[in-house]
């Protein structure tokens, strides 16, 4: 299997404490994260191509599938087989067919991709198999703030590159389910999906998605259509992705760094009012900045 790491020579570079000195430069070992093309394909034929980080990959072509729609369990699938390192042939159960435009479409995503195209809010709600506003789920505000730093360090090839997003599968007394990382957010939330249907665990019904970024309307989509109550993020949500919250019955919670968190949607899984409820003069804190050197997208 490709490394999911890569070497490289780099010129470091040190400013000076003072205008009188000179700055400081050596050569020295860097390690990087990979980013490679997967090709996903479908009884032989290439459905999608994305740009991740080797790794799980059987994982990442059966999230990709559910969050689609195309599949909803592990019994929609026959196999799914690694042709070679950057190739993941998935062969569907009797019965279960693509559309012959998704076929068609080809379509290349990157890592860093958004939601070009997609269908209306009303629309992925009527794909989505699940009802994650029926789902009872209650999770204590010190339980989700300790997730952040759970997520850090299973983080292993972050460690070694600072490079990569993580997304993390969590009960919801905060036990750590399963951890994925890939240079993409969409990808490693797809990871951890797949992994979930190939285990039987869809839907996620009382757990929380946590990511290491930022809450898009993609990755919002991907949990409802894993029947995820929860998702959380370290940065802020985009404005969609709190419409489609709101919509689903999901709870959103972004900056979720120490011991604080904004609550868009769903406080009541926490305990808490909804936003606009809050007592005469008391208003939502408002998101902090990013750190340096954090990952926003």
């Amino acid at each position: 299997m490709t490394s999911r790491t890569a070497r490289r020579r780099v010129l470091r570079v040190t400013v000076p404490a003072g205008p009188d000195e000179q700055a400081a430069a050596d050569a020295r070992a860097d390690l990087l994260a990979v980013e490679e093309p997967l090709e996903i394909r479908v009884g032989g034929q290439p459905l999608a191509v994305t740009m991740r980080t080797p790794g799980h990959d059987i994982d990442l072509a059966a999230g990709f599938l559910a969050t689609e729609g195309v599949i909803g369990s592990a019994a929609d699938l026959s196999q799914i087989r690694m042709c070679d390192d950057n190739v993941a042939d998935v062969t569907l159960a009797p019965g279960i067919s693509l559309p012959t435009e998704r076929l068609r479409r080809n379509f290349v995503t990157t890592s860093a991709c958004g939601v070009c195209g997609k269908e209306s809010i009303d629309a992925i709600r009527v794909r989505a198999r699940y009802d994650v506003s029926a789902d009872q789920a209650r999770v204590a505000p010190a339980a989700l703030a300790a997730m952040p730093d759970r997520l850090r360090e299973a983080q292993r090839v972050f460690a070694s590159t600072g490079g990569l997003h993580a997304a993390g599968i969590f009960a919801a007394a905060g036990d750590l389910l399963v951890l994925r990382e890939d240079v993409g957010r969409h990808n490693a939330v797809d990871k951890v999906i797949g992994w979930a249907l190939r285990e039987g665990r869809l839907p996620l019904t009382g757990c929380v998605l946590l990511v290491s970024g930022r809450a898009s309307f993609e990755l919002t989509q991907k949990a409802l259509m894993a029947g995820l109550p929860m998702l959380a993020a370290v940065s802020a949500p985009s404005s969609l992705a709190a419409e489609l919250a709101e919509e689903s019955g999901m709870t959103l919670v972004g900056f979720l760094r120490g011991s604080s968190m904004n609550v868009y949607t769903g406080a009541q899984r926490l305990g808490g009012p909804e936003p606009g409820e809050q007592g005469p003069g008391r208003q939502a804190p408002a998101g902090p900045r990013l750190a340096a050197g954090e990952l926003a997208g």
